[in-house]
């Protein structure tokens, strides 16, 4: 890094308050944050700043939090305790969950004015910010901003970038941008590539993300569980689904261990093709790797044998769901009535229905829409229509 730029990333070793200390690494509960905060903001010998940000610290990690933080920062800022560089960045990385990236800049000139330099951790929460805003073309000004003042960015900044634009369907800026890395000192590495190939993937560019790969691996970086979860979506969804079984027999042959994500992948390519034994197969295959099937499989199961009006093993897949433990959610009970809907079995829907509230799983407007289709049906069908 530029000698103009000081790096801070830790906390003195030593606590000044040994009560926040315990309520920062074990407790979790939010009023008891709170309180502490209140309570040291009372005391006759005030506490450091370092004290004070472990709490919003650990308020923020709990997630949700960002306009308590924010709040409880003003107070501390009305009892005259001067935030440092942390306490700043924290309430930077709340701005820009919230959407007010005006403010977090300012709070960056706040940082230049107090005479703190620049932290790569402040930058990479604002560039992420953005990001999460997406607001990619300004994080792109804001990159270019700081390359031009000497100021070197590290691998969660140029990471960050390149899931922001892939996540906005920027695929060939992202791959420029993995060039440019190339020529320069922040060498791109596994997650930077897995991105691009997932994002070429899902624009079915499947092709030149496996060759991608093939360049990846021979630049020494070896692929893991989620590049090859990313090829084998892309295979999948060009209907390749001979070679996803390749690259699946690959992952075991290299002792990679396919997760339930990969699996759910080729379940539900084989439900849309209408390969139920093959999808089956899969789960059983699965469940020997001891993967334990998720909603999100037996969703895909249950409305791969729906789309085949084969209801009944639906309802068994439904049943084997509950009986494994597993909570279906408000999309398992749409794929069902749905299913009961179009097998004109309207009153097993609506027994389906009234059972979603005993449950506490509210409807939504798939479920009413396939209700009031599926009762439409069965008038018209009443009335001989």
């Amino acid at each position: 890094m530029s000698s103009l730029f000081l790096r801070l990333t830790r906390f003195p070793s030593k606590p000044f308050f040994p009560f926040t200390l315990r309520l920062f690494s074990h407790s979790h509960n939010v009023n008891d944050a709170i309180y502490s905060f209140n309570r040291m903001l009372q005391m006759r010998n005030t506490p450091s700043i370092i004290e004070f940000t472990k709490i919003l610290g650990s308020l923020v990690k709990t997630k949700n939090n960002y306009s308590t933080v924010i709040s409880l920062s003003h107070q501390m800022e009305f009892h005259g305790i001067r935030s440092d560089i942390f306490t700043i960045t924290i309430l930077i990385n709340c701005y820009c969950h919230i959407g007010q990236m005006t403010y977090a800049f300012s709070l960056l000139g706040k940082i230049l004015k107090m005479g703190y330099q620049l932290d790569v951790v402040t930058v990479n929460t604002l560039i992420n910010g953005l990001c999460l805003n997406n607001e990619i073309q300004k994080a792109l000004y804001f990159h270019d901003d700081l390359i031009a003042k000497g100021f070197q960015l590290n691998h969660v900044s140029y990471g960050t970038l390149i899931n922001g634009l892939c996540k906005m369907g920027h695929t060939t800026p992202a791959l420029q941008l993995l060039r440019w890395l190339e020529k320069g000192s922040v060498k791109p590495d596994l997650a930077i590539y897995s991105t691009i190939i997932d994002s070429m993937c899902k624009d079915k560019l499947v092709d030149d993300a496996c060759e991608l790969f093939s360049e990846m691996v021979n630049k020494g970086i070896f692929s893991d569980v989620v590049t090859y979860s990313a090829l084998i979506y892309g295979f999948c969804i060009v209907d390749k689904l001979k070679e996803a079984i390749v690259l699946l027999n690959e992952m075991v042959s290299k002792n990679l261990n396919p997760d339930v994500y990969t699996f759910n992948i080729l379940i539900d390519a084989f439900c849309k093709e209408g390969k139920m034994k093959e999808a089956k197969s899969m789960l059983n295959i699965m469940m020997k790797h001891g993967m334990k099937p998720d909603v999100v499989t037996y969703n895909t199961l249950m409305d791969g044998f729906c789309l085949r009006n084969k209801v009944k093993k639906a309802i068994h897949i439904f049943n084997t769901m509950i009986q494994r433990g597993m909570m279906p959610d408000v999309k398992s009970y749409n794929i069902m009535i749905n299913g009961f809907c179009k097998s004109e079995m309207v009153d097993e829907a609506i027994k389906l229905f009234k059972e979603m509230y005993l449950k506490n799983i509210i409807p939504n407007t798939v479920t009413y829409n396939t209700l009031i289709d599926g009762w439409f049906k069965q008038f018209l069908g009443l009335c001989g229509i």
